[in-house]
């Protein structure tokens, strides 16, 4: 694919999301960037929200993930729908009956000033890992399909990135963002789509034939028994549950979108939604992850492995297929795909982080409209610099990105699950003050028995370690509770 063809996708694109934050920014208010003044369409919303959810991490890291994981994930995905329940008939009902703006404002409610500014720092912590990993993941492809031509410094084309993100976010926030993702998502299916017609025509296979292929090979594993294993069923699928309901029930960037609907019920239908769509593009991916291997061993390509025997750099798989093999129309759609990953893997969380530290940090309800715009453009600057750190500190990493980001969220979202499952099950109350420390003790002590039970026993947490350090935070809760 030439250069002067990407650059053209490239501005193309760029334009086309220009013309939607144009049109978006008129008549906004100085809740638009925050509430979208409630007026979004929840079915517009839920599509949307498939995008921000896949980012570059679905949309590569998923099919790539294949080659060392078989289709395990799956039984995460399972999880995750019976996460999105709880989400839908649980926590909207009380984020809509409290009118909240920053979710994190029910811990204030519930325990004190202290919970609350914890909760909300664990988000931020979070958000802006995840954040930076999954733009790390497409920054990496874009680096490699064009800027390398240019010989331009990756950190310039992660600069270039979070320059464009800000241009069109700066204004109304998430009124724009929810039209965008919509326009994201669509590109992101299909890439995938296109990709398995290609490999399924080179290969003369037909929709039938491509199917046996699929459900016959070696990775269409889907079930894994042995107990020690961190890609156990039970361990997958209850880490799908406390995953979905913590990234995104108890996560400010996921939640804004929804609170952006007309009303709870709207809110509830764009979640149920959500969250069928989400788990069938999932299985595409990891179906569209074995063809891809199929493809590359048929034309004599390999990934390097590891000393365990595992593949390395399962991420570049995607890409180099897509890009140099499958011919132009699947180039150019990949390309779409991971310039909309790129940009809704970061623009929708950079809203969220600002909205959550304007208002959990900095009251900024109770400013002028005037302070009100000043502000938000400095934190929006602000954690824009924050994401470009995290990125540069893990450029060099190797393996599939998304192990990585669920790893992480197990020791950020494990506290936050711990609280509000605390705090709405029970009607205990605590000593305020002493929840910082507990939150803080709880992903550490998770850490350390994690290392203790893999080295001594072979025993793996996997995802699950959201599960133990849930489980840690309501101890200490428990431990800290006022006397009767």
């Amino acid at each position: 694919m030439s250069t002067l063809l990407i650059f053209i996708i490239i501005v193309v694109y760029f334009g086309l999301i220009m013309t939607i934050s144009y049109f978006t920014s008129r008549n906004r208010s100085d809740e638009s960037f925050f509430t979208g003044d409630r007026q979004s369409p929840w079915f517009l919303v839920a599509f949307g929200m498939v995008g921000a959810a896949l980012s570059g991490v679905t949309f590569v890291s998923v099919p790539g993930m294949v080659g060392n994981n078989n289709f395990y994930f799956f039984q995460f995905i399972l999880g995750n729908v019976v996460g999105y329940l709880f989400i839908t008939f649980v926590l909207i009902p009380l984020y809509y009956r409290l009118k909240l703006v920053s979710i994190y404002a029910y811990l204030s409610e519930r325990f004190g000033s202290h919970t609350y500014k914890t909760g909300s720092l664990f988000f931020l912590v979070s958000q802006s890992f995840g954040a930076s990993l999954r733009l790390l993941l497409a920054a990496k492809i874009l680096q490699f399909a064009f800027f390398d031509k240019f010989q331009i410094p990756f950190f310039v084309t992660v600069v270039i990135i979070l320059l464009l993100v800000w241009l069109y976010t700066n204004k109304s926030g998430i009124k724009t963002i929810v039209w965008t993702d919509t326009m994201q998502t669509f590109f992101l299916i299909l890439a995938a789509v296109v990709t398995i017609y290609s490999i399924t025509t080179s290969m003369e296979l037909s929709f039938g034939e491509s199917v046996k292929q699929v459900v016959r090979n070696d990775y269409f594993r889907v079930f894994e028994w042995n107990g020690k294993s961190g890609n156990n069923f039970y361990k997958q699928f209850v880490a799908g549950i406390l995953i979905a309901i913590a990234m995104m029930g108890l996560d400010q960037n996921m939640m804004q979108k929804t609170l952006t609907c007309k009303n709870q019920w709207d809110a509830q239908k764009n979640t149920l939604t959500f969250s069928l769509i989400l788990a069938m593009t999932q299985f595409l991916f990891l179906g569209l992850g074995i063809l891809l291997y199929i493809y590359a061993d048929s034309i004599n390509i390999s990934l390097p492995l590891g000393e365990n025997g595992k593949f390395l750099d399962t991420d570049t798989l995607f890409p180099n297929l897509a890009l140099n093999h499958l011919g132009l129309v699947t180039g150019i759609s990949f390309l779409l795909g991971i310039i909309a990953a790129s940009f809704s893997s970061v623009d929708s969380a950079l809203t969220a982080l600002t909205t959550s530290f304007t208002y959990d940090f900095m009251d900024i309800s109770k400013r002028s409209s005037e302070d009100k715009k000043k502000l938000k453009n400095r934190v929006l600057f602000g954690f824009s610099v924050v994401v470009f750190l995290i990125i540069m500190l893990f450029s060099g990493s190797r393996g599939d990105v998304i192990s990585l980001i669920f790893n992480v969220a197990g020791y950020t979202y494990g506290p936050l699950l711990g609280l509000y499952l605390f705090g709405m099950f029970t009607s205990v109350k605590v000593k305020d003050k002493w929840v910082p420390v507990v939150c803080i003790a709880a992903p550490i002590i998770t850490y350390l028995m994690s290392i203790y039970l893999k080295n001594s026993f072979n025993f793996d947490f996997g995802f699950i370690s959201i599960a133990v350090n849930g489980a840690i935070t309501i101890l200490g809760l428990i431990l800290i509770q006022k006397k009767a």
